[in-house]
């Protein structure tokens, strides 16, 4: 099969797609799994809002501080492998965290240290995977894929928090456990899944190569524009980090319900998903994206004025809806306008904006909610995702008036 196959190629006939599917779920429940254990005994441990946005904080200090590193990395070297040793080092930390809650040694700091160390396996993780797509599948399928791959992946974020909170209540150790198993058996799936296109020419290591990314996206104003509106509405609007005061204290419920407030989100992402995988959009793409934030925002200000646990997973049904939206035309602008040998670079500048501001919205939620109470740092949040829509629409003109997704002229590699 070559690079330029036919675009109706059957995506769930083609092997190495399936592995890659498998590597995105596994890897996806992981993550939300452990997010909902460890969120959850955090605050039973410590009963702090401020504790809850350390655990955020500490999983975005390697992305920022790692990116040239895993950015060139992911452009050097086999992408698999690099998926494959940051998947064990996540598997290390949890069984860790398994280990230290069978023998009644969990604490606050053991919590934090591991989440420091699943950050740096994320950190590493993220540019590798995210980019390994176009290797995987033919180009004439790829917008297909990234469709299909973003509904399956958000399949397992419904299904990663409302397990985490099954299990967590049955035994912490469990989930700490399933998580490892789950992130051992994706990395091994991916060490020796199939690529059609490797990566071409390793570069010399050299500051023109690592910030090669930054450079590229500073001449991509579009691309710029989206990583930077995804940046300050999750920055803001994130109320993730305060779900368990929601389940806890202010419904008065137990770890399942977290797990399904949890997991409302990601099912509001399934259904956009679907939605985009059917009816893909192909024009205005930058009036919606700008829509899909304003309405992020809006769903931010629907769960702090929640009067019931129904009425807050409606509202984060609304919020995992409108990021989707969000995130799927973020993501086929930057691998649809990025050249293979940039792509690792580009998505690690990429994630150090978007998929830390997610940990450092944690932080800020935490630290807001410790400082004003938790409803009004939502309500906060979420006014203020609103007014950067509106700011942003004169800031990002290049993208609020994006027609399309058609690709910019290529240029040389930096």
């Amino acid at each position: 099969m070559t690079s330029d196959g036919p675009s109706t190629i059957p995506l769930l006939r083609h092997g190495p797609f399936v592995r890659f599917l498998y590597v995105r779920v596994a890897a996806s429940v992981a993550l939300q799994a452990q997010a909902v254990a460890v969120g959850w005994q955090m605050y039973e441990l410590t009963r702090s809002p401020f504790q809850l946005g350390l655990v955020g904080l500490v999983q975005f200090i390697p992305a920022i501080a790692l990116f040239l590193a895993t950015g060139h990395a992911a452009d050097r070297y086999d992408r698999r492998t690099i998926v494959f040793a940051a998947e064990l080092v996540e598997a290390f930390a949890v069984s860790m965290l398994a280990l230290a809650a069978a023998t009644g040694r969990l604490t606050p700091g053991l919590i934090l240290a591991m989440a420091f160390i699943v950050g740096n396996g994320r950190a590493f993780e993220q540019p590798s995977v995210q980019t390994a797509l176009p290797n995987i599948v033919p180009a004439g399928v790829l917008p297909r894929a990234i469709a299909a791959s973003t509904s399956a992946s958000q399949t397992a974020i419904v299904a990663g928090p409302a397990l985490g909170g099954l299990l967590i209540a049955i035994s912490p150790t469990l989930v700490f456990a399933m998580c490892a198993a789950l992130w051992l058996s994706a990395g091994f799936v991916m060490r020796g899944t199939k690529m059609e296109r490797t990566v071409a020419t390793r570069e010399p290591v050299d500051l023109k190569s690592l910030f090669g990314g930054l450079a590229f996206m500073g001449r991509h104003q579009v691309v710029l524009g989206a990583i930077l509106l995804d940046l300050f509405a999750v920055l803001l609007g994130n109320a993730t980090a305060l779900l368990p005061i929601f389940a806890r204290d202010i419904f008065m419920t137990g770890p399942l319900s977290f797990g399904l407030l949890r997991a409302a989100p990601a099912a509001g992402a399934i259904i956009a998903a679907l939605s985009l995988t059917r009816w893909p959009i192909s024009r205005r793409v930058g009036h919606t994206m700008f829509a899909a934030v304003a309405v992020f925002g809006t769903g931010t200000v629907l769960l702090a004025l929640s009067p019931s646990l129904p009425f807050a997973m409606g509202a984060m049904f609304i919020v995992g809806s409108a990021d989707t939206v969000s995130v799927v035309i973020r993501q086929s602008l930057l691998l649809l306008h990025t050249p293979d040998q940039m792509r690792g670079r580009v998505f690690a500048v990429g994630s150090m904006f978007t998929g830390t501001s997610n940990q450092l919205g944690d932080f800020r939620a935490g630290s807001a909610a410790a400082l004003f109470g938790t409803v009004p740092a939502v309500l906060i949040g979420g006014f203020s995702t609103i007014a950067v829509v509106l700011v942003s629409t004169r800031i990002f003109r290049d993208l609020y008036q994006a027609d399309g997704f058609a690709p910019a002229e290529p240029k040389a590699p930096e």
